[in-house]
């Protein structure tokens, strides 16, 4: 269970030849921690939090539409509400919560009002004929227009026409101005603004042209994905002529602008306060050059360095689109995995509103009226809860990476390719559940640890926001960066540990060690592939958006019913990005898979007898002119240092 394994530290990689289940006691722990997610929402339904949240209540402590108990101390409760089944406040635009109290007093009713109700006897005439009584109730409808509490115990007049939720049983004023002055001038502008109308107007003429663009930007990140290969070495001539031309002449402007401001010093109209200026200028212009010129420097050595690794970039690009072309439904990953968080999400929220409502009934002395207090085990349920769905939020996209990462393994593994599974993804994920499980319960619980702390401190500095000082504020910043850094490097870790596990089927923690070694060894290829790659990746991105965008245009063109392009042309570009987003992500996770099983495989064989290489022909053609490369600089030592004895030899 712990990272403190007594496994040897050199050990041999056997692809997919043993299987057995990993991390053991962390799925116990896992399952234990969801077994808590569960009860929470079971505590919650059975004391009533549900039914108060679905049903509604008032504020006497009664459930709409049900038979009441009563409850000490508060004498309207205990009412048998069976008919009056729709909750009503009585000042509909006034239920903001304070101190998880709501501001409006509340009664159920019978029906919602259907017409905009002005005096008493409106209130009145309505409940003698609908039979809901709009105000308290112990205020019979008669007595509506003379009583004495009439100002408090009833609704504050005119009552806005009303219509009722269906699932949350409230009645929901249909006037939504009312709610905020901020809705109220927005409303008056939708209903004022001729520009807002007519981009409107566009979107609802253009909903066919719209939800074509978005199949056409789902069709381009498709193709994207096979025909990425064939134009990465081009993207990367790019990348390195605008890193290079980009780098050198940002450092040439620099100086140029130090050696300018440090002649302005010479001019003689300038006064003394200028003359200060330009003299912090020249300082500053200094600094910044001699830092652009080190950095350009060191860019400009580590592309020289990797220049060579590049060309493992353009070929493990060329491979993955071979393994979208053999495992299609890889594609489709995103998509699963986006059901899979909504479903969970809607789960988290509905529990997390049935705690809200949970509690106790008690009299508040200050009102006369029940409110729920929310006890300390509660409370720390609600903590329970939030851990939950950082944790098995993060288990499913580890669930995803390790699906993608053993079907990729398995493919590269695999010499003959014809023998490989009929459904190699299923094959995965029963792979998955089968064997690790809590590998990836306990990956995702590392990231999780790193994202509470974080989380903490960005809600820490945005309530200090303007009350601490600049010291306070920039320690909360430094932390929380170093803590996105520290989870970015784990995360990255995390993905080669369960590509490592898919590969030898160990636990976590030897799987992560083994994964960084061959990281580490391979340290320059793991800069050019994250470099190069992600800004292939990220022109990818902008291939599509831009040929989207291109389509847009040209469609738009033919709508003559308004000129407003803003609006349509931002949704598509913006679904456009997101498709591309979640198909290319994958494409990522399997280059960086396919790198790591290059990189045992190149270690642990040597292409010859009993020890062949499993990797493509495009890698291979890679190692082969490596080695060739490597022979030819032997070669031409080997001569020089001939040629270096025969004329020492001459000499003597």
């Amino acid at each position: 269970m712990g990272c403190c394994s007594s496994a040897e530290s050199k050990r041999d990689w056997k692809p997919l030849e043993d299987r057995h289940c990993t991390d053991i006691p962390w799925l116990i722990i896992f399952i234990a921690f969801c077994a808590g997610m569960g009860g929470i929402c079971i505590f919650a339904i059975t004391t009533g939090a549900a039914s108060r949240l679905i049903s509604g209540y008032d504020s006497y402590g009664n459930i709409c539409g049900q038979r009441n108990t009563k409850i000490e101390g508060i004498e309207l409760s205990g009412r048998d509400l069976t008919e009056n089944k729709f909750v009503f406040f009585l000042e509909p635009c006034n239920i903001n919560f304070i101190n998880r109290n709501v501001k409006s007093m509340a009664v159920c009713v019978f029906k919602c009002p259907d017409t905009e109700l002005r005096t008493y006897n409106d209130l009145k005439k309505f409940a003698l004929a609908n039979g809901s009584q709009l105000c308290s109730y112990d205020i019979s409808p008669t007595r509506y227009p003379n009583h004495p509490d009439r100002s408090s115990k009833c609704p504050k007049l005119p009552v806005p026409p009303s219509k009722s939720v269906p699932l949350l049983h409230r009645c929901v004023p249909v006037d939504i101005s009312c709610y905020a002055e901020f809705v109220q001038a927005f409303v008056t502008f939708v209903n004022d603004n001729s520009v807002l109308n007519k981009v409107i107007a566009g979107v609802m003429a253009s909903k066919e042209i719209i939800m074509g663009l978005c199949l056409l930007a789902l069709v381009l990140s498709l193709l994207l994905m096979v025909i990425i290969r064939y134009i990465s070495i081009v993207l990367v001539w790019i990348l390195t002529v605008l890193v290079v031309l980009g780098s050198i002449g940002g450092t040439g402007i620099l100086w140029w602008l130090y050696v300018d401001h440090r002649s302005a010093l010479n001019d003689k109209t300038l006064s003394v306060f200028g003359k200060e200026v330009v003299s912090d200028n020249v300082q500053a212009l200094l600094v910044y050059a001699i830092i652009a010129t080190v950095f350009t420097v060191i860019l400009l050595l580590l592309l020289f360095f990797m220049r060579k690794r590049v060309a493992l970039t353009i070929a493990l690009f060329h491979v993955a689109g071979k393994v979208f072309i053999h495992l299609p439904l890889l594609a489709l990953q995103p998509f699963w995995t986006f059901i899979s968080l909504m479903l969970f999400w809607v789960y988290w929220i509905a529990v997390l509103l049935f705690l809200g409502v949970s509690g106790i009934p008690v009299k508040n002395n200050s009102t006369g009226l029940a409110e729920y207090q929310m006890k300390e085990p509660v409370r720390y349920m609600a903590w329970y809860h939030a851990v939950g769905l950082i944790w098995i939020s993060e288990f499913i996209l580890a669930f995803q990476q390790m699906t993608i990462a053993g079907a990729v393994v398995n493919y590269y593994f695999t010499r003959n390719k014809s023998q490989l599974s009929l459904t190699p993804i299923l094959s995965s994920v029963v792979r998955v559940l089968r064997y690790h499980l809590g590998t990836i319960a306990k990956g995702s619980f590392i990231i999780t640890l790193v994202k509470i702390p974080r989380l903490i401190l960005m809600y820490i500095h945005s309530q200090l926001k303007g009350k601490e000082n600049a010291c306070a504020r920039c320690m909360l910043k430094a932390c929380v960066c170093c803590l996105w850094c520290l989870e970015k490097c784990l995360a990255y870790l995390n993905q080669n540990a369960y590509t490592a596990t898919a590969i030898n089927s160990t636990n976590f923690c030897t799987s992560a060690r083994d994964a960084f070694t061959i990281l580490v060894e391979n340290a320059l290829r793991v800069a050019a592939i994250n470099t190069v790659g992600d800004f292939v990746l990220f022109l990818g991105k902008v291939i599509v958006v831009s040929c989207t965008a291109f389509a847009g245009v040209l469609a738009l063109n033919y709508q003559r019913e308004y000129t407003v392009w803003v609006l349509p042309l931002l949704i598509v570009c913006l679904f456009a990005f997101l498709v591309a987003h979640c198909f290319l992500s994958v494409f990522e996770i399997v280059v960086d898979v396919l790198f790591l099983c290059f990189a045992v495989d190149t270690k642990y064989n040597d292409g010859s007898p009993g020890r062949e290489y499993f990797m493509d022909k495009a890698l291979m053609e890679f190692v082969e002119n490596s080695k060739k490369k490597g022979r030819y600089k032997a070669d031409e030592g080997e001569g020089r240092e001939m040629k270096s004895m025969a004329h020492g030899g001459t000499l003597a």
